[in-house]
């Protein structure tokens, strides 16, 4: 931290410096072309809205770490990602809370929702700001943990939202247990509704096959261990999975070549050789 001797002076300088900052990350993500979106905080709503809100439970006053918090209940268009200040609407209060910080007065804990590893700022922000400021590494904050249909993995960008959203709204159509659904996944966020759809046609064949109903649950656990899981295997032995793809990849693009090919909904090692020969006269066209 910079020192003039004057807490006054030095608290404004922290400010100008926080906001110079700001304005330098803004200008660079115009530059990258992402406009507004690349540097502005997370919003907790829209992240929680793709994970699916399961429920809540306060887990008291912790130290948490600074560059863990990502975004903001209320205030996204407030602070960036670094939660530096985007206008000097606040600046007295921002700088009163600076100047007590330096002279070491004791400042609140903040109140911030915890998700997975990351957390997300109820009431505290400009505290949030002032501790990035001045480069400290832990604040004190009283912590919510929201518990989530979805993991809370890799939201640190709102780009991974979409995929998230599609992926919650496939569980709900899709049940899966929560054991086996990391082996559902794919790496379109639409491709998640293509394969709900696709599961909901194999059970809706499956009980007309049958003249009975089955529920979500058991579509789902049936369409894993009758159709998904024997499926991959022959993938697998015919060597059909690309390389960058996932196996809900595969899975799907396999079918759809299944089908075209032979207009049935069947399965068996001749069938994928037929896929595997028609894959290899494609590529031998071009």
């Amino acid at each position: 931290m910079a020192e003039s001797g004057s807490h006054r002076i030095d608290a404004e300088s922290d400010f100008m410096r926080a906001r110079r900052l700001q304005t330098l990350s803004a200008l660079a993500a115009r530059l990258r072309g992402e406009g507004g979106e690349g540097t502005r905080a997370l919003s907790f709503d829209e992240v929680v809205d793709a994970l699916g809100r399961r429920g809540e439970r306060k887990i008291g006053l912790h130290l948490i770490p600074l560059d863990a918090i990502i975004g903001s209940v209320d205030k996204v268009r407030d602070f960036d990602r670094r939660f530096r200040p985007t206008s000097d609407k606040s600046r007295a209060r921002w700088e009163r809370i600076a100047r007590a910080s330096r002279i070491g007065e004791e400042i609140p804990p903040i109140d911030v929702y915890k998700l997975g590893d990351y957390y997300f700022v109820r009431d505290g922000h400009h505290r949030v700001s002032v501790a990035r400021a001045l480069r400290l590494r832990l604040i004190e904050a009283e912590v919510t943990e929201v518990q989530t249909l979805l993991e809370p993995r890799d939201i640190g960008r709102r780009e991974d939202l979409e995929l998230k959203h599609w992926r919650k709204v496939f569980l709900q159509r899709v049940p899966l247990p929560p054991g086996v659904r990391d082996k559902v996944r794919v790496t379109k966020p639409h491709g998640y509704g293509v394969l709900a759809e696709m599961v909901e046609a194999w059970a809706a064949r499956t009980m007309q096959a049958e003249a009975q109903l089955m529920d979500k649950k058991t579509m789902a656990q049936r369409w894993m261990d009758e159709e998904f899981l024997p499926v991959l295997e022959l993938v697998d032995e015919a060597g059909l999975k690309g390389e960058d793809e996932t196996e809900g990849d595969a899975y799907m693009r396999v079918s759809g070549e299944r089908y075209r090919l032979i207009r049935e909904h069947a399965w068996d090692r001749e069938i994928m050789k037929q896929v595997a020969a028609g894959k290899r006269r494609r590529r031998k066209s071009r």
